[in-house]
């Protein structure tokens, strides 16, 4: 009986602690640089594989641990002194479902515990840092010549470590995380490589990202053949700025601009006042059609306010992905659209080439 009681205490004891627990993933930092020096912790979705979403906290001097608790599935952090804000140069750590990191040491030389993944990265990114070093003095000084011949060596050089590790570890967490990391051509050469149970592990949504990737790619590939100048332009609908759909088809009977751009396009914006004097010049004869790209709607629509554009918008929400239909490789590209719905010129760039078309077009 008594023994029994024990028991249920005991029992009752372990069921409160557990229950005290926190069970998010969690990374305790307790590094050197905290107690003198302000930390930038930047933590994005290890899905998102530019950080265009990439959240700072700042982790004020004067602290011996610094705790994040993540509140989604599956996060990547980056670690730096906020007097260099250099995310180059960053401790890159990855926070699984279910994980508690405890990472220790300094920003030169850190020791993780708690993460296998972890603790096998921190040796790859210590001895990527000369390189790194390396570039961030050429980049103060950077010509193209010096960027051709010295730069990307050296940034060659240091993803070769790193994809040294994929090759030889193809059945590794790890590899599909150092690829979301290095990118580019690596992913196609090295992707391939590994396992399946590593690309439907705990780091599947960056092996998804990269399979959306390939696909995209296929299809660009298959449109690109299909569009050419003489070549019938693919109809399609989006949202206009008062949310109502409009057809391309709508539009026929006269020349139409379908120009592709974005607020975040320095020379899309760069080109507006030529757009604006020849759309004032030929709109008796030619409409634009802006089919803004890879902005927020309110980006867009504060753009469209900002610089005051007087022809038709739409946005590419990818719902169709129009820059995909017309296998876009370039912003600003512009291409016209003939009244009887072929494509008559296509042209990428803010190049004076359009204008003279125009002119020749309309004289």
């Amino acid at each position: 009986m008594k023994k029994n009681l024990l028991m249920g205490l005991a029992g009752a004891a372990l069921l409160c602690a557990c229950q005290q627990t926190d069970p998010r993933s969690r990374i305790d930092f307790e590094l050197d640089e905290m107690k003198s020096d302000t930390l930038l912790v930047g933590s994005y979705l290890i899905s998102d594989l530019n950080q265009e979403h990439l959240e700072l906290d700042t982790v004020l001097p004067g602290q011996s641990a610094y705790t994040y608790f993540a509140e989604t599935d599956t996060i990547a952090y980056k670690v730096v002194a906020a007097s260099t804000k250099d995310m180059n140069n960053a401790i890159v750590l990855a926070l699984l479902p279910g994980e508690h990191v405890r990472v220790t040491g300094s920003l030169e030389d850190w020791q993780t515990e708690g993460s296998e993944l972890n603790a096998a990265y921190a040796p790859i990114q210590k001895a990527c840092r000369p390189y790194q070093e390396k570039m961030d003095s050429l980049a103060e000084v950077m010509t193209k010549e010096i960027y051709n011949n010295e730069y990307l060596p050296l940034w060659h050089q240091k993803d070769s470590l790193q994809a040294d590790y994929v090759r030889q570890h193809p059945d590794r967490d790890l590899s599909l995380f150092i690829l979301s990391e290095i990118g580019n051509d690596w992913v196609d050469e090295l992707y391939p490589l590994l396992t399946e149970q590593v690309k439907s592990g705990p780091l599947a949504p960056i092996a998804q990202v990269f399979e959306e990737n390939f696909r995209k790619r296929r299809i660009f590939e298959e449109n690109q053949k299909r569009i050419a100048e003489g070549a019938e332009a693919p109809d399609f609908t989006l949202n206009d700025l008062d949310g109502q759909p409009l057809a391309l088809s709508s539009l026929r009977g006269k020349y139409v601009v379908l120009d592709f751009w974005g607020s975040w396009c320095g020379w899309c914006i760069k080109g507006i006042p030529d757009m604006k004097k020849y759309y004032a010049k030929y709109k008796d004869r030619m409409e634009i059609l802006g089919i803004d790209c890879r902005d927020t709607e309110e980006a867009w629509r504060a753009a469209v306010e900002k610089h005051e554009l007087p022809w038709l918008h739409v946005r590419n929400a990818d719902d169709p992905n129009v820059s995909l239909l017309y296998a876009i490789q370039g912003y600003p590209t512009k291409i016209v659209v003939d009244p009887e719905g072929k494509i008559a010129k296509i042209v990428v760039g803010e190049d004076p080439a359009f204008y003279q078309y125009l002119d020749e077009l309309f004289k």
